[in-house]
């Protein structure tokens, strides 16, 4: 089957079972300031898991949520790896648990998507006799059930950590059983790493079974599904979210348990292939085609390049349709490097002009009929894709001209040119976009030297940068808050009023795309592709301490997102996604027919508009700027 078609079946079979389908979230997380993007399908369910009801009360859940992984953007070069990828994720939310999971799975992956069942092997959790956690008996017994109606012996095998699984190998098994390190899920990892006071549980984790041929067993040691081995791809992850973690030693059953499973598409779609590479499932492979047409070289000549290109322009097509623009900071920053690394391996492949023209299509085709957001925002993505192609286009004339200059500036004292790790190939690369394969060619064209530690140097800087780019939000909140004090709620009250007027004095072209909020000032990024004139400026400041003077009551009031959006009318940020309902702000003053302003946001604000201007302050603009092509960057004060 492809991944479109087990997509759909799994949404269908899940329904079937009473299960609410829901949206998917956006790629750029709204409620987790700890992390740039969503990672995996869980995260976005991770309030419902801890306890929070979810919209309308729905108890099972399902959904495709695709995902963004930063950290693979320099492993994109094999047949495993993705930055951009699907999970199917099916939830419930303290109703059934395992006797209704486990059949299910088996059902979804043998029956509905024909998945051979002598391919596929599980594993369980072993135990942990120290803490009183008894060995997942139930989980076995089920899945023993499920291979035994399927005509297969299912023998289970005790191996503990995953070394002793390299030492001891397969023995003829179906049901693996590892310790935490493999089969315990928490927010923290094992059972010692489990927060205390947080769900937790066992986990029983389904894998394929590609052949023989994928394994070495000098490199990997013996076979078995949780080794290292490209052999064996896990295809879902059962997690039994039962315990309750009540101290170091202390683990106590739930009540009320959930289930919280997680599939990758891509890599079911693999299975169905029974090929490992990933780059051949339906929705990377017309990409690869294109590639082909385009360059007249074969996917398997130039494998490397192919996969770089089709995954960051895949990638990077996602992240623009949930509003990220390119810029040298958090989201925008990773969007810049994948698209820069896209088109060094397309120039790789002879591609020296339009990549992006070309592929972006593909894209739109791949994804429009099931993701509608994916072909109404395509002339917005091509723009902002586009734009910054041309940027880099330009860089690297620039950048041959700027190594140029850093190497004659940074020769030895024998007046040997040498490349450097951290003084020319990390600054070509993180300040001008240079891409290092250049650098590293040119010395080579130009006999330049290598420094022999070009590598270790800039390993360090890049782990530095990646350190940065991970917590770059930490501390922000829903709306880009740094907090909820009381001053913070002035800004963010005050940002909803200038949002407003930006698009009275501007026009409605103007969409908000991004925003950070701390007690001395308000930042806000919006489309509008020109610089604000001094006197448009003048204007949006007397609009909103007008407003601020009629003292608008803040309220706010739930709405069904389509009648918000479609209706009512109510301004959001672009890229943003919502559940069935959502929470939206209106600030109105008491004898007026309408609210000034009506916007999407999560809170908190001020409960009156009037205490924006205690002790005599005012709405004051202190800068206007540009922020990134085609979008402008104002901060505010109350002075």
């Amino acid at each position: 089957m492809t991944a479109k078609e087990i997509r759909k079946e799994f949404l269908k079979f899940f329904e079937s079972k009473h299960h609410k389908v829901i949206p998917r979230a956006s790629l750029v997380p709204q409620e987790d300031p700890t992390t740039l993007f969503t990672g995996s399908g869980m995260q976005p369910m991770i309030p419902y898991l801890l306890g929070e009801e979810y919209a309308g009360g729905h108890k099972r859940l399902v959904d495709s949520q695709p995902v963004f992984r930063a950290v693979d953007v320099e492993e994109i070069g094999d047949s495993e790896h993705l930055t951009n990828f699907e999970m199917l994720g099916n939830w419930s939310l303290g109703d059934y648990f395992k006797k209704e999971q486990i059949p299910w799975m088996a059902e979804f992956l043998f029956d509905c998507i024909k998945l051979d069942p002598q391919k596929v092997y599980v594993t369980c959790y072993i135990g942990n006799e120290k803490l009183g956690i008894p060995r997942d008996d139930e989980a076995i017994e089920l899945w023993k059930t499920e291979y035994q109606k399927r005509g297969i012996e299912a023998k289970v095998v005790e191996l503990g950590a995953a070394e002793n699984g390299d030492k001891l190998g397969m023995q003829g098994g179906r049901i693996f059983l590892y310790d935490g390190q493999e089969n315990w899920w928490s927010r923290g990892g094992d059972e010692a790493g489990t927060p205390i006071g947080d769900p937790c549980g066992p986990d029983s984790e389904m894998f394929y079974d590609f052949g023989e041929q994928y394994h070495d067993e000098k490199q990997w040691g013996k076979a078995h599904p949780a080794s290292d081995s490209p052999r064996f791809f896990e295809i879902g992850n059962n997690v039994f979210m039962g315990y309750q973690k009540k101290s170091d030693s202390q683990f106590v059953k739930l009540k009320a348990p959930n289930i919280d499973q997680g599939a990758g598409l891509e890599r079911l779609a693999a299975a169905s292939l029974n090929d490992p590479d990933v780059y051949k499932t339906d929705l990377l492979w017309p990409i690869i085609e294109k590639l082909e047409k385009i360059t007249g070289k074969s996917y398997d000549q130039e494998k490397k390049a192919h996969q770089v290109v089709a995954d960051h322009i895949k990638s990077a097509y996602w992240l623009a349709v949930d509003g990220v623009v390119p810029s040298n900071t958090g989201q925008g920053y990773v969007l810049r490097r994948l698209i820069r690394r896209a088109l060094r391996f397309g120039h790789e492949l002879g591609i020296n002009s339009e990549l992006v023209k070309q592929i972006a299509p593909v894209v739109k085709d791949i994804y429009g009929a099931d993701y509608p957001e994916m072909e109404a925002n395509y002339q917005t993505v091509l723009d902002v894709l586009n734009r910054e192609e041309r940027i880099f286009r330009q860089t690297l004339r620039k950048g041959l001209k700027t190594l140029e200059k850093m190497v004659e500036q940074n020769k030895s004292s024998s007046g040997e040119y040498v490349v450097s790790g951290d003084k020319i190939l990390f600054p070509m690369y993180d300040t001008y976009g240079f891409p290092t394969e250049l650098t590293l060619e040119e010395a080579y064209v130009r006999g330049w030297s290598v420094e022999k530690n070009w590598q270790e140097k800039f390993d360090r800087k890049m782990a530095e940068q990646r350190q940065r780019s991970k917590t770059a939000t930490k501390g922000t909140f829903k709306g880009g808050l740094g907090g909820s004090t009381e001053q913070h709620k002035k800004y963010h009250t005050a940002t909803h009023l200038m949002y407003q007027a930006l698009r009275d004095v501007l026009g409605d072209h103007v969409i908000q795309r991004g925003s950070n909020i701390t007690e001395e000032r308000l930042r806000f990024d919006f489309s509008h592709p020109a610089k604000v004139t001094p006197e448009e400026l003048a204007e949006v400041e007397n609009i909103v301490n007008n407003q601020i003077n009629q003292d608008l009551v803040v309220t706010w009031k739930e709405y069904p997102t389509d009648v918000a959006v479609n209706q009512k009318k109510a301004l959001g940020q672009f890229g943003d996604r919502y559940g069935e309902t959502v929470k939206v702000y209106s600030m109105q003053a008491e004898d007026a027919d309408k609210p000034f302003s009506f916007e999407i946001c999560g809170g908190p604000h001020v409960d009156n508009t009037k205490s924006l201007h205690q002790d005599g302050k005012k709405f004051k603009i202190v800068k206007e700027e540009s922020s990134s092509a085609g979008i402008r960057r104002i901060k505010a004060k109350l002075l």
